[in-house]
């Protein structure tokens, strides 16, 4: 079985690497220990790679970093259940809620536990980059281990949790949706981690390393960004022209 965990953050310094950059914003949101910190017996992360990034409209890349979350130790037989034994501690200021998912499940169109298009997944093509692109939408049911944080010291927070538990038991939020640059991510990870394609239409390639480059020579996507600076259409095409 593979894991991923999504925590998602922008480096505090530029000399801080794309995986110091995930394995920080992990121990911030769920607890997962510091790259330099030691996971509980018999936890190991095992860093695999990083996938090309991708460009999302205010400007920020987005470099995904891929691990493999053991569970086993072969040294000492130990074995142990991450959703048990290594339960997030979330951070109530940043984290709404924690669900799980089987990764291969954002490969299909029809998901593990029998809900299909339109209740699992939903798709539809957009213009972005100048080009057609596939954009993903996933509804994980509420019900897969959802965890909540509460915060000892902020009533507000422990209000919205009560409210979401709220309508979540009633049935107004049956699901969670993943979508966006996240769901693309996903995708795009679950297509490297299982060597196959998904069962519904998709862009074949991997990131926007071609676009980014195009628009770091027009002057874009600075170490600083502007405030209120986005991309436009307009931006957009004229990187698009560059050879």
């Amino acid at each position: 079985m593979i894991s991923s965990l999504s925590p998602t953050g922008k480096a505090d310094t530029l000399s801080e690497t794309a995986f110091e950059t995930a394995r920080r914003e992990a121990c911030e949101e769920i607890g997962l220990p510091d790259i330099n910190q030691t996971l509980p017996p018999p936890f190991a992360v095992e860093h695999l790679c990083e996938l090309p990034a991708n460009l999302a409209k205010t400007e920020l890349v987005v470099r995904p970093c891929v691990a493999l979350l053991h569970s086993f130790d072969p040294a000492t037989g130990m074995n142990a259940d991450p959703e048990t034994e290594l339960i997030p501690r979330l951070d109530a200021r940043e984290v709404a809620a924690v669900f799980t998912a089987r990764f291969d499940d954002f490969l299909r169109i029809k998901n593990s536990q029998g809900r299909g298009e339109g209740d699992w997944y939903k798709g539809s093509w957009s213009l972005w980059h100048n080009s057609n692109w596939r954009m993903h939408q996933f509804f994980v049911s509420n019900a897969d281990h959802a965890v909540r944080p509460r915060s000892p010291g902020n009533q507000t927070q422990n209000a919205a949790v009560e409210t979401l538990s709220r309508q979540e038991e009633s049935g107004q939020v049956p699901h969670y949706r993943v979508f966006g640059m996240t769901a693309r991510m996903l995708v795009d990870a679950a297509r490297v981690a299982y060597a196959r394609d998904p069962g519904f239409e998709h862009n074949s390639h991997f990131g926007d390393e071609e676009m980014i480059s195009k628009l770091r020579r027009l002057g874009r996507l600075s170490e600083k960004r502007r405030p209120g600076e986005e991309l436009t259409r307009e931006t957009m095409e004229r990187a698009a022209k560059l050879s």
